[in-house]
């Protein structure tokens, strides 16, 4: 028996509700099919929900959440990384079956072997849609039964069903890459005039116009408010995806959004200073940027309130908030610079190695993906696994043959390290198409990843929340939702369960 179920049960003598869900096999207390809004809250904890609500009893998430079954997830993948934790959660499979540690990775073995949840629904006439879940890219080629399909924020171009969706995803990915690390100011043209001419049938709320307006506002007297464009970008794509909900009604759909993640990672020091026994950052800074969570999470509390109406208006569909992990405290140490690649072509070049004889893969900022052809593959990574940063090697992982992933970071460096050690000789960063970048905010990561996030689900039918939530495994997810369209759960789900 898995240990998650072997703990629920254990738990069941004081959670009776429990029994009956375990021993289905799903979390739902309730025999009735129900459609599913499957919002991916990427990374954030309890921790935050809980303080949110703690802080804004008024609001709709804090007046709602005992109305939710609520659960405290657990992974138990070898590395924490949402772009590998979300493949467990959506194949049902751990890391080490998956093997989905970058992107830009060729999926085609492992989709065949441990398909995503919306490919087995799809397989099964469920008709789904998928909004910017990771490693969703491409589209499929067969879209009988999708509602819709946009993939990720790291998809290399704009194609989605339907073909409309194009124009915002287009506008979506060059503002995700313009501001990876400092958000970019500037307004891209062409794809800014396609999405304004689609507008009216991509479903944008005059509530939404009205506070993006607000925002170039108040970044007119504060500057240091740009930093709130990311979650603004999530309102934008919550908008076009419920317009694509309302119109289609999937019965099964996705939703992912990194805009409080995002924020945890940068400004959890400013939000919880006593996490930190060292705590670097001034007062100035502390105070700035302390309520920059609860903006977001501000944010959130307005998603789930339409997702909930929506649901309640519509009583066959059930909404699950699940994350694949969560965030705690690290360290509270500023970041003045960080390195980058900022022209991947000079590096490569400097390298001895042309255009035809690599391509660029997505990648999150400061990693760089990168394919070699498999003659000049040996060559490659002779080169960057022997090269010197400030004396120590940079992180480069080959996970197929010809794919490189190169980690860089490096903290601080402006000022004292301006070169490479590269094949034996130093090499300007400029000459490698490096450059140590300020860092507008000075923020460092003073949040990481950790194994504990959440499932909450709301719906008629739904578990209530008990005085204690129970732990589950992310494995357990796909299977659930399987089960709930009662679809036959592949046995291979149930091998990377975890064991006592």
């Amino acid at each position: 028996m898995l240990w998650t179920q072997r703990y629920l049960l254990q738990k069941s003598v004081e959670l009776p509700i429990l029994r009956g869900v375990i021993e289905q096999g799903i979390l739902w207390n309730n025999v009735m099919r129900r459609k599913i809004l499957f919002f991916e809250l990427n990374e954030v904890p309890y921790r935050v929900m809980d303080e949110y609500c703690r802080n804004h009893p008024e609001s709709f998430l804090a007046r709602t959440l005992d109305k939710c079954g609520q659960f405290e997830t657990r992974t138990e993948d070898t590395k924490l990384s949402p772009w590998i934790t979300w493949p467990t959660v959506h194949r049902g499979v751990l890391d080490t079956q998956h093997t989905i540690h970058y992107f830009g990775q060729h999926l085609e073995r492992v989709d065949d072997q441990f398909p995503p949840i919306w490919k087995i629904l799809t397989d099964h006439g469920v008709r789904t849609g998928v909004f910017g879940s990771l490693h969703s890219y491409p589209v499929p080629r067969n879209l009988e039964h999708y509602a819709f399909f946009l993939p990720d924020t790291f998809a290399p171009s704009g194609e989605s069903f339907p073909e409309q969706l194009a124009t915002f995803q287009e506008l979506n990915l060059v503002m995700a890459r313009r501001s990876a690390r400092n958000v970019s100011t500037a307004i891209p043209i062409k794809e800014a005039a396609r999405f304004l001419a689609n507008m009216p049938w991509l479903g944008l709320c005059a509530h939404t116009m009205l506070a993006t307006a607000g925002q170039l506002l108040a970044e007119r007297v504060d500057p240091w408010r740009r930093v709130r464009r990311r979650t603004y970008q999530a309102v934008l794509t919550f908008d076009v995806f419920m317009k694509q909900v309302q119109s289609t009604r999937p019965e099964f759909a996705t939703f992912y959004t990194n805009h409080v993640a995002s924020a945890m990672h940068r400004y959890w020091a400013a939000a919880f200073p006593q996490d930190y026994d060292r705590l670097e950052f001034d007062a100035e800074w502390l105070s700035r940027f302390k309520h920059e969570i609860d903006f977001a999470m501000q944010w959130f509390d307005r998603f789930f309130e339409r997702l909930v109406r929506f649901a309640d208006s519509s009583p066959d569909y059930s909404v699950w908030i699940a994350t694949s992990m969560g965030q705690a405290a690290r360290q509270a140490v500023p970041m003045y610079t960080q390195l980058y690649f900022t022209d991947l072509r000079r590096f490569m070049s400097t390298l001895g190695f042309g255009a035809t004889q690599w391509e660029r893969r997505p990648a999150m900022e400061p990693q760089v993906s990168v394919h070699i052809t498999a003659e000049h593959a040996d060559r490659f990574g002779a080169l960057v696994r022997g090269m010197r940063i400030n004396g120590g090697p940079i992180d480069v992982k080959e996970r197929e043959s010809g794919f490189f992933c190169i980690s860089l970071g490096n903290p601080n460096l402006k000022g004292v390290v301006d070169s490479a050690l590269v094949d034996g000789r130093e090499v300007p960063f400029s000459d490698l198409g490096m450059e140590s970048v300020p860092i507008e905010d000075r923020a460092n990561g003073s949040a990481q990843h950790v194994r504990d996030g959440l499932l909450m689900i709301y719906g008629a039918g739904a578990p209530k929340a008990p005085q204690k939530r129970p732990v589950l495994s992310t494995l357990e997810v796909a299977p659930s939702i399987l089960r709930n369209f009662r679809i036959d759960v592949p046995g291979y789900m149930a091998s990377g369960a975890i064991e006592a």
